[in-house]
């Protein structure tokens, strides 16, 4: 009886991309809508699908069960993910601890669905130890190591400047030429990187999918040429018959090159400083991990942006609903170290020890008979929080509690709390979902969200003097 399983050589892989509305998504969507069968993911519902043959699905990333909906019957998931923009009114949490627990609902999920293949596009690295990357990189590194942590095989492709139209990092350079007749550089311009065009990107990706020669590998491409930032400055102006002149200053400190960098680059600060903060480094390809599953012919870098500048190409977005819900809602993920190896099971129930006891002159929890857990004041008769463990999507690694009730929450029906332990347990994150408060928002925002802070700090030191 011959095998029902789908193969790559009987039909087209179907090809999930999270994060296909942005730079590279929208483009390996134009390019290679034929050719697979694409499922787009967005956060926003499709209105007016321009291509049919497109599946577009909703889905929450933040929520495991949603991710697991969106990755079913997907053969290869692309992850193009990266957490530059809060996704509610507030949001109490780093850049980097959001990716992590992004990437690790996305590994989850993948596993669950049997996901044959992850493809990661990250950033070049430099050859030196993790403690010494900048945030961006080190937060790169921890979400491709969290992406290849379970049964999905990755193929980890790092690049640096992907240079082709709408790319954020290019439109940086060409803005600070178009704007500046004098580009005083930072030092950091003088660092060396190998930027790659978006074709030539494109193709390398094309290359991965379904390749087993590509599993659990890290691949690093770039354009063979080594050139510096300045170098990339007075190039593109060459490229856009721009005459300036660039010359490199040691004075500009790190906060200048944001100043600089976000004025004339045109780009939002939370893109901005941590880019900035990587271009420091020497970002070029390490001999053993380059590219060589196939012969590129690289564009140039002068070719690469003279399509970036001047392609009358423009992949077709859908239509989306304009997303509704609730307005004042909190997002709050703190990362709290764990050499110990504490699991997140053992974690979840110290806290709820841990919070009325160090607040036993005002606070009281109490458990009832079916579960719930309630944060009392001592006086009170109605809890300030009411949670309830939700077992069946709990283990080890992660425990999960709806929201409720209790008289600090505005809405019952949606929201929750987690502890989870990432990247093998080396740290424990809790974080809370999709919480609106009762309290009015300027209120709210100048106490119980800097007190919720202030109770998460104590508690992870409290973790960090824990030995048993």
């Amino acid at each position: 009886m011959k095998s029902a399983l789908k193969t790559f050589e009987q039909q087209k892989p179907t090809v999930a991309i999270a994060g296909a509305g942005g730079y590279i998504g929208r483009w390996f969507i134009h390019q290679f809508k034929d050719k697979y069968h694409i499922v787009a993911l967005s956060r926003k519902k499709v209105k007016k699908n321009p291509h049919p043959q497109v599946e577009w699905r909703q889905v929450e990333l933040y929520s495991i069960t949603s991710t697991v909906e969106a990755l079913n019957g997907v053969d290869v998931a692309i992850y193009l993910v990266h957490s530059m923009n809060a996704s509610t009114r507030l949001n109490q949490g780093s850049f980097e601890d959001t990716d992590l627990l992004l990437a690790d609902n996305f590994s989850r999920a993948a596993a669950l669905n049997h996901v044959q293949q992850i493809i990661y596009l990250g950033g070049l690295l430099p050859d030196e130890p993790e403690s010494k990357l900048s945030r961006h990189l080190r937060s790169r590194l921890e979400v491709e190591q969290t992406l290849g942590s379970r049964s999905a095989k990755l193929t980890a492709l790092r690049a640096s400047i992907i240079v082709g139209p709408g790319g954020s990092s290019f439109d940086m350079i060409k803005n600070l030429v178009r704007k500046l007749p004098v580009l005083m550089c930072p030092k950091w311009t003088e660092s060396e990187t190998q930027p790659i065009s978006l074709r030539d990107t494109l193709d390398i990706m094309d290359t991965c999918i379904g390749n087993s020669d590509v599993f659990d590998r890290v691949i690093e491409i770039g354009n063979p040429e080594v050139m510096t930032y300045r170098s990339m400055l007075e190039r593109t102006a060459q490229v856009m018959g721009k005459k300036r002149l660039v010359f490199s200053v040691p004075v500009f400190s790190l906060g200048l090159s944001k100043l600089w960098v976000g004025i004339f680059g045109e780009s939002p600060p939370q893109l901005v400083s941590p880019l900035v903060e990587s271009l420091r480094h020497t970002l070029t390809v390490t001999p053993e991990f380059s590219f060589k599953e196939k012969q590129i012919d690289y564009l140039s870098y002068e070719e690469a942006a003279d399509i970036a500048l001047n392609s009358k190409e423009n992949p077709v977005l859908p239509v989306f609903y304009k997303k509704k819900g609730v307005k004042n809602t909190v997002r709050s993920i703190q990362r709290m170290s764990n050499k110990s190896g504490l699991s997140a099971t053992w974690v979840a129930n110290r806290y709820n020890i841990w919070l009325p006891s160090f607040f036993k002159f005002l606070i009281n929890g109490k458990r009832t008979e079916t579960g719930d857990i309630g944060f009392y004041l001592w006086w009170g008769k109605k809890p300030m929080l009411q949670l309830t463990m939700i077992p069946d999507r709990s283990d080890k690694e992660r425990q999960l509690f709806y929201i409720t009730g209790g008289w600090l929450v505005k809405r019952f029906d949606y929201g929750w709390l987690e502890f989870r332990g990432v990247l093998g347990g080396r740290y424990i994150l809790t974080a809370i979902h999709e919480f609106v408060p009762r309290l009015p928002w300027y209120i709210y925002i100048t106490t119980q969200a800097k007190f919720h802070l202030w109770v998460m700090n104590r508690f992870k030191k409290y973790l960090e003097r824990k030995v048993d």
